[in-house]
Order: structure tokens, then sequence, then C-alpha cells
């Protein structure tokens, strides 16, 4: 049978992980209007700068109702003018009265103009109050105005319409309301990655650099570095969400792609065995040591270990087994401990041979 040698893991470990690239932002646009569309400009692929139309929406009804309140505020205005010319009628009339001799005029006719005066203050209040009233609302119509103009909310990529010529739009984001379009930005370019327990500990750390590739551009190789983390381990499947942001200018990759990202990760200095040489049974993991030998020939040792790291192919071991051990590989599930068998040496180039088919 076919032994190794085993030592520790090299200085440096390759990781290989799969990811999928997601926009730096999602938008989906919808109306804040009711209307139909006028005209619409972009279409899907176009790439859009911020304040950007992309459409028109026709609004009969809010201009019709814009026409009525600037006319309300006009009359408003109007009553304004009128309740202050009243008001200075009724001021000089109180004026008058109060300063006339008494027994000229009667206590009753001087409060008469007093509280006359008072009323026409109240009604110019009452006046200014309505234009107001009538100013909020024209404001209010106006700001809806600029939503006639469907704009893009930052500079990036159309990815979806929903809209053509003449089509029926609603206000609002219910899930019965259609969208207009649908748009993202792509540079820069997150790159989220699920990454097993096992690594979680050294890709914790903002700054560890990768490099992404895809398979429709398997000529390039994107530079990037972990940027955040979820900081926590997904309870059901172990992982840690990791993200990597890289530059995109040239829009290059696309949300949504399948990419893989590649480590170069620290060692941690323990034992690393192919995974060819585990065995597991009922106790757990196991690996055979084959010991006493002589003349190619030694005994096998069934040794419980304990796994630190899965890397794949290679796997490396935190207890159970020393440096300059001799583990089998392959080896059948009926060889039993102290049973003697004959052995083979497998190069050491072979063993890192073995670890680099696992990334």
């Amino acid at each position: 049978m076919d032994v190794v040698t085993v030592g520790p893991a090299p200085s440096t470990q390759t990781l290989v992980l799969p990811g999928e690239t997601a926009a730096w932002y999602t938008a989906t646009i919808f109306a804040r209007v009711n209307g139909f569309v006028g005209h619409w400009f972009n279409d899907i692929g176009d790439h859009v700068k911020k304040g950007q139309v992309l459409a028109t929406i026709e609004t009969p009804d809010l201009d019709a109702e814009f026409d009525s309140a600037k006319a309300k505020l006009k009359v408003s205005k109007a009553q304004v003018f009128l309740k202050e010319a009243q008001l200075e009628f009724a001021r000089t009339t109180d004026e008058r009265w109060r300063n006339s001799p008494r027994g000229v005029v009667s206590d009753q006719e001087r409060e008469d103009k007093k509280a006359k005066h008072g009323e026409a203050l109240a009604e110019l209040e009452a006046a200014r109050s309505q234009v107001e009233l009538n100013q909020a609302l024209v404001d209010r119509l106006a700001a809806f105005q600029d939503f006639k103009r469907v704009t893009a909310p930052f500079d990036g990529t159309i990815i979806e319409r929903r809209i053509d010529l003449g089509n029926l739009v609603t206000a609002g984001s219910t899930t019965n309301t259609t969208m207009l379009y649908r748009m993202t930005r792509d540079d820069p370019l997150r790159v989220l990655i699920d990454a097993p327990q096992s690594a979680a500990a050294q890709l914790m750390a903002v700054g560890t650099p990768g490099v992404i590739t895809a398979d429709y551009r398997p000529n390039e190789r994107f530079k990037g570095s972990v940027t955040r983390t979820a900081e926590a381990i997904n309870p059901e499947a172990r992982t840690l969400r990791v993200e990597v942001d890289i530059p995109n200018p040239n829009h290059t990759l696309v949300p949504g792609t399948y990419v893989n990202v590649t480590f170069e990760l620290k060692s941690s200095g323990l034992i690393e065995i192919p995974a060819a040489a585990l065995l597991f049974r009922t106790k757990g993991p196991q690996v055979a040591v084959i010991k006493d030998i002589v003349d190619e020939h030694g005994v096998v040792d069934i040794r419980d270990v304990t796994i630190a790291r899965d890397n794949g192919n290679v796997v490396e071991i935190s207890a159970g087994l020393e440096k300059g051990d001799k583990v089998a590989l392959n080896l059948n599930r009926r060889i039993v401990n102290g049973e003697k068998v004959e052995i083979h040496d497998v190069d050491q180039e072979r063993l890192k041979g073995v670890a680099a088919s696992a990334h």
C-alpha cells in the first residue's frame, strides 16, 4: 500500500471559494404621479448619469388640479388686499369715533366701531392664513410636477424596462404597481462569498487580498481585498459572509456573475495529510500509521485524529499525528489494527501534488 510521510502545512495556502458579483447599488424606479407615459428615452443596457431623464409622464389630472390651486391662490391673495382695505377703513373709523367728544356719540357706538375694527383685523388674519394654505397646496403640486420627469437616482446601468409609450402608470410602489425601470451601479462591484467556518478567522481580517476570476473572462484577473464581513457565522450553513470590493470602470464584470475568488492564507502550522489517508468509522475520523517498518513492511496502527480544517483533498490535523509519521493512503476498510502490510513510499513531491489538486 502507498504511504506518505506527513509534515506541517506550507507557510501559505491557496483557498479558492465560489462567489457572486453584486451591484454596488440597485434601484427599482416607480412613478410618483398618476398618468400615462409620454416618452421614454433609455432602454436596457444604457449607461445613464445621475439626474438624467429616463422618461416623461403626462398628467392631465394633476395639471388641472395644479391650475385650480394656482387660481385659488390668486383669489385668496386678492381677498387679502380687500381685507386690508376694510381693516384700514375700520381702523380710521374707530379712531374718529374714539376721539369724538363725549355727548356727540354714544358709548355704544364707540364700542361698536371698536368691535368692527377687531372683526376686520381677524378677517385679514384669516385671509392671510388662507393664502398660506393655498400656497402650500400650490407648492406641493409644483413638487409633483417635477415627478413628471422620471430621473436616474445615480450613475448606473438600466437592466430592466417595463414601460412603453402610452402605458398608464400609477404612483406608488405597492405589489399591484408596475415598476418603470430597474437599474444598478456596477462600479465598484461587490463580490459576495460564503466562506467555510474553518477559514473564518483568517478571512475576517479586513484587507485580506483576493483574486477574482470568471469563466467568461478566462484571461483576466481582478484584484480586490476583503472590505467587510458579517462577523457572525451562519448557524445553518456554518459559513461566514465575506464581501470583496473591486473596481469595475469598464463594466467588464456584470452583477449576478458566478466567480472564483482565490485567497493566499497563512498556514496554521498543523500537520497536513491527504484526504485519502482518512478513515471514517464509528469512532470518528482515523488514520492508519505504519510503524515498525522493516524491509518495506510495517505494522498498522489505527489512530484517532482531530480534523482542524478540511481543504478538500488535503486536511489539517490538530491532534493524533506527529511530524514524520507515515500514514497509509486509500486503506482498505477491512484492515485492522496490528496487521502487517507491505508498503510503498510516495515521494513528498507527490504529496504536494495531491494537495495542489485541491485548489
